[in-house]
């Protein structure tokens, strides 16, 4: 299954190891494929060198880690989300062929699509592999 981990997850997962995010990124990489957009890498580390520059190695150092593919979202789609600065991402889960985004953010949980489908990490965790 392709699994896509949205921006605040992955900062969650970092900053609190033993998190549900982090949990939920851990069964995404043992048992599905990882799937990030160029858009979700460069909040990441924008959102990682303005509020925590302290981390930025770490940062790093934890996507070296795993393993992922990487797909670029169009940017000449309808919009579909109530948040301008998630299309991208919701574009490229779509154009990657994405079945489950996994995502705290509010507009992305509101989403009702066939696919993917959208969850936050303890519903998904609650899922079976």
């Amino acid at each position: 299954m392709k699994v896509m981990i949205d921006t605040n997850v992955l900062i969650s997962a970092l900053l609190f190891p033993d998190s549900s995010p982090a949990l939920a990124l851990l069964k995404v990489a043992i048992n599905h494929q990882l799937i990030l957009s160029d858009h979700i890498i460069s909040e990441f580390f924008d959102i990682v060198n303005r509020k925590r520059p302290d981390l930025s190695a770490a940062a790093e150092a934890f996507l070296e880690q795993l393993s992922y593919e990487t797909v670029a979202g169009s940017r000449e789609t309808s919009r579909l989300i109530g948040d301008a600065k998630d299309q991208p991402i919701l574009d490229a889960a779509i154009i990657g062929g994405v079945d489950i985004i996994v995502s705290g953010d509010k507009h992305f949980l509101r989403l009702d699509l066939e696919r993917p489908k959208t969850m936050p990490p303890a519903v998904f965790l609650a899922l079976p592999m």
